[in-house]
């Protein structure tokens, strides 16, 4: 079965969704591009230093946090991401719109993600969020093999830079192809050690947890990911954050539907970790909220809900997009909206 965004299908193909998750059909709605098909903008080279005071898109350099008696803090105050906060965020990544809106000029994204933010807050505090697709599936395998592309570290530090001027999370979205999560969250590690910085795991696009998938392309069928591997990730940011006294790591984990996910009873919670599980489901409101209900029956102890929208696909066929009042009335109400 085919996934969506990315998918390189020889046909259009029009979205319906069960309620456990999608259905694709073929028909007439062109498929989004795979990366390989979208001209990315070319990326300079990273220069030498750390992202300490990095050098954003048209941004001054921003420290790297607050040091107070309590270690260093969350953007907006605080070491401990819930219940206090809400979060709010876009994805994407340079050079390519179609994965999302959360590129061009960062600064003018920040001010729209904090505007969505702020509605959301229904007595939390808001904290808006950068997600960038840092590990993005490829249809061609590439010099390794591996069916994925890495951002250049100068990338990252960009986009470190526009959220610390937003006083936003950046979260690095993985999209391992036919690599693992945990070589290429690892990659990332000098990033993983400031205060406002964590993960988000793809496993749509994760390839090698999936048995027989040796010559799948990503975006042809699902990958998959076990609930363990949420766990070792956990552990791996609980050794971080307490190594370098950080505030709590946020680490997402998305589900487009139940396949994607196997053994999530493994997944534990970690101290200095926030997990939450962002359900993915796409096309109407009432399919959405269907897959929602379906896929949080399942959350583990200590996960906390979340919850994504598609600007485009959400709305097709005269749909809506959900409301933040719509999406505020799930129960339970989500802990990280974000869209796409």
């Amino acid at each position: 079965m085919p996934s969506r965004a990315q998918a390189v299908i020889a046909a259009a193909v029009v979205v319906g969704a069960s309620a456990i998750g999608l259905v694709w059909r073929f028909g007439t709605r062109t498929a989004r591009p795979s990366p390989t098909t979208t001209a990315l903008a070319a990326e300079p080279a990273r220069a030498a230093g750390t992202p300490h005071g990095v050098q954003g898109d048209g941004g001054s350099a921003q420290p790297s946090g607050e040091r107070t008696s309590k270690g260093r803090e969350l953007p907006r105050g605080g070491r401990v991401v819930f219940p206090e906060h809400r979060l709010v965020g876009f994805c994407g990544t340079r050079g390519a719109p179609k994965l999302g809106r959360l590129s061009g000029n960062l600064a003018a994204r920040a001010k729209t993600v904090e505007g969505f933010a702020e509605t959301y807050a229904q007595g939390r505090k808001p904290l808006p969020v950068f997600e960038l697709i840092a590990v993005i599936a490829q249809e061609a395998p590439g010099a390794e093999g591996l069916h994925r592309r890495r951002v250049p570290d100068a990338t990252v530090e960009s986009y470190l830079a526009a959220a610390r001027a937003a006083r936003a999370l950046l979260l690095l979205n993985i999209q391992p192809g036919h690599s693992d999560f945990a070589t290429e969250v690892k990659h990332f590690e000098r990033f993983l050690r400031e205060p406002d910085v964590g993960v988000a795991l793809d496993p749509e696009w994760a390839m090698a947890e999936r048995e027989g998938s040796a010559k799948r392309v990503p975006g042809a069928s699902f990958g998959r990911m076990r609930g363990r591997t949420v766990t070792d990730i956990a552990r791996y940011l609980r050794g971080i954050v307490a190594e370098g006294d950080l505030p709590e790591k946020v680490l997402v984990f998305h589900q487009v539907n139940e396949r994607v996910l196997v053994e999530e009873e493994a997944i534990e919670a970690q101290p200095g970790v926030a997990i939450v599980k962002s359900i993915d489901g796409l096309g109407r409101r009432e399919s959405k909220i269907k897959t929602y209900d379906a896929l949080v029956r399942t959350l583990s102890p200590g996960v906390h809900p979340g919850f994504k929208l598609f600007f485009d696909e959400d709305s097709e066929g005269g749909h809506r997009l959900m409301t933040p009042e719509q999406v505020l009335s799930l129960t339970p109400v989500p802990a990280y909206v974000m869209y796409e």
